[in-house]
């Protein structure tokens, strides 16, 4: 008697009302076993929004098999999730993934699993959040950032995801900052515009030797150091007639 007969004698899943508690007990079985519960259950069956008939196509329309060519996988609520090309069980070629309620999440290439060459990265409603290249599952090269009301926010180009020389903007269009090297030297700008700080970066935070300019005229306001964002170490304060 393998593990799944015994699974099955000693489980009901009729009994079991928590999606949670189910998905706890797929989680200790592997492919095979849970495409056998799926199929001689047709409560899950209804949870799942499935029926015998899928069952009969699993090897090429389900990812329970699927190891080359073209596929889908569903959660455990039955809702689409992804849908594309396999290679030896993992995403590999082009594909699709969806927010559960049905919109895309991203739209594009994959290698051994990861996210990899160009891609489209969507917000909840549907809106594109992000264009550009991919490396290893993270954004990597040359790609544009937008807002959730599709205004740009940053282009420029990333490494191992995070933004390393560029520009962003505010929701209003203009211009506030620009990274250099990763953060490691950049600037910052007011809603209006105007030069705010230029200097060092660390996790995008003000770190090292930088500038601070007034917001009004853009006269230097303080000539230092800077530490997780704040002023600390040795440094030059001005007055707004610029006298030390």
């Amino acid at each position: 008697m393998d593990e799944f007969e015994n699974i099955k004698n000693k489980i009901n899943l009729r009994d079991i009302k928590s999606p949670f508690i189910k998905k706890i007990i797929f989680s200790f079985l592997n492919k095979k076993q849970t495409l056998n519960m799926i199929m001689y259950n047709k409560d899950l069956q209804k949870i799942l929004l499935l029926n015998i008939k899928d069952f009969k196509e699993i090897n090429s329309k389900y990812k329970i098999g699927v190891k080359n060519g073209k596929g889908k996988e569903y959660n455990y609520d039955g809702k689409l999730i992804y849908e594309g090309e396999y290679l030896k069980g993992k995403r590999n070629g082009k594909g699709k993934e969806y927010h559960i309620n049905g919109l895309r999440k991203f739209e594009g290439e994959y290698l051994k699993g990861e996210k990899n060459g160009k891609g489209k990265e969507y917000y909840y409603n549907g809106k594109l959040k992000y264009e550009g290249e991919y490396l290893n599952g993270e954004r990597n090269g040359k790609g544009k950032e937008y807002y959730y009301n599709s205004k740009l926010k940053f282009e420029g180009e990333y490494l191992n995801g995070k933004k390393w020389n560029g520009k962003g903007y505010n929701k209003n269009g203009k211009k506030v900052f620009e990274i250099e090297n990763g953060s490691r030297k950049g600037k910052e700008y007011n809603d209006d515009g105007k030069l705010k700080y230029e200097g060092k970066f660390l996790n995008g935070e003000r770190n090292g030797k930088g500038k601070e300019y007034y917001d009004y005229d853009g006269k230097l306001e303080y000539e230092g150091e800077f530490l997780k964002g704040e002023r600390n170490g040795k440094g030059k304060e001005y007055y707004k007639n610029g006298k030390l």
